[in-house]
């Protein structure tokens, strides 16, 4: 019966997306694997509407996968400043390095070929190999998974990799090959973004698959798909200091593994240090604070750790050279801060308090 009902509903969404999809960059002209890589590997995690002046500047820069493998690490990581989860961008040129030395600079048309490149997982070589290249090959993430699972009301944990697995195997039964490929995966993910949606009411009333849907029909839309409870993120505190030397500010390199790895950062210490203690800090480093100013509280969210953040504008007579120091404009051209330090970033361009408190 899931058979049957599986293949009804792929060849509407199939015949409703070629009506119906969204005018998006990388799919304004026939599909090309390398545009159709790059935007797959930056909509992972990140909104459309985010991700559209990305592609397009970093198309501009970097047109296909022989600039891609040649761009340097601090270049590309500027590219993808924002986006976030850099090791995304790290894989792309691995992965591009690969691609021009085992597969003469073309990305390879197979699924299976795909997947032994850096970053390219089941997803993402089943949206590469099946929009680009018309394999009969399903991707499937967490839009597919929830049509999936109110289409069949199916209420395994989707969150389990056992019932991804199985979902994309009943997939793979159904799926054509060819033109339809395509259309069937972008298809499936468009519904999945734009009426089948997270946490909301779906909209069921313009969904092509509406009577073949279990879920609707039993009126438990919003009971699928079932997850399982996630962990609480860990609560880590810091103290984030803009450290200022005349018209240069401080800027350090983190390690080369681990969170943000590799990527510019202004330094901070653990905890929320008070005034007395940030200048106690900045002396202990040769700076010479003269004086100070406190900066609004932030806060950021990564998938296992929540930073809260407090900070202060600290003006130096020193660069001590634990940091590099330069330049905001130079800092806007070529350092590329993590979105955590965002709040933090934006006050470089605003004037010091007045009631900064001169030491």
């Amino acid at each position: 019966m899931d058979r049957e009902v599986l293949r009804e509903a792929a060849a509407r969404i199939e015949t409703w997306f070629a009506e119906n999809g969204r005018a998006l960059p990388w799919r304004e002209d026939s599909p090309d694997p390398y545009h159709v890589w790059i935007s797959e590997i930056m909509l992972q995690q990140t909104r459309i509407e985010a991700v559209i002046p990305y592609y397009k500047r970093f198309l501009g820069r970097l047109p296909d996968v022989r600039a891609l493998a040649d761009v340097s690490e601090d270049e590309l990581l500027k590219l993808w400043e924002g986006l976030g989860y850099y090791s995304r961008a790290r894989n792309l040129k691995k992965a591009a390095q690969a691609v021009v030395k085992d597969f003469g600079g073309q990305l390879p048309g197979e699924a299976s070929k795909l997947r032994t490149l850096p970053g390219i997982g089941e997803y993402t070589a089943g949206a590469i190999a099946s929009i680009a290249f018309g394999e009969a090959e399903p991707a499937v993430d967490g839009n597919v998974l929830r049509v999936l699972a109110r289409l069949l009301a199916d209420g395994r944990d989707v969150l389990d990799p056992k019932t991804k697995k199985a979902m994309t195997e009943r997939l793979r039964e159904i799926y054509p090959k060819g033109e339809r490929a395509g259309l069937l995966t972008q298809g499936i993910m468009e519904l999945g973004e734009v009426l089948c949606l997270p946490n909301a009411q779906p909209l069921c009333g313009a969904c092509p698959c509406a009577d073949l849907c279990g879920a609707h029909a039993s009126g438990r839309e919003t009971d699928f798909p079932v997850r399982s409870a996630k962990k609480e993120r860990r609560i880590e505190e810091k103290t984030v200091f803009l450290l200022a030397c005349g018209s240069r500010y401080a800027l350090r390199k983190r390690p080369a593994k681990g969170l943000l790895a590799g990527l510019w950062e202004f330094p901070s210490a653990e905890g929320h240090l008070s005034e007395q203690d940030a200048i106690a800090w900045a002396s202990s480093r040769g700076l010479g604070p003269v004086s100070i100013e406190p900066l609004p509280a932030s806060k950021h969210l990564f998938t296992h750790v929540e930073w809260r953040m407090k900070g202060y504008r600290i003006a130096c007579k020193t660069q001590s050279s634990l940091f590099t120091w330069t330049t905001n404009s130079e800092i806007e051209k070529a350092y590329s801060i993590p979105t955590a330090y965002k709040a933090y970033k934006n006050n470089l361009q605003r004037v010091p308090s007045t009631s900064s408190g001169t030491l």
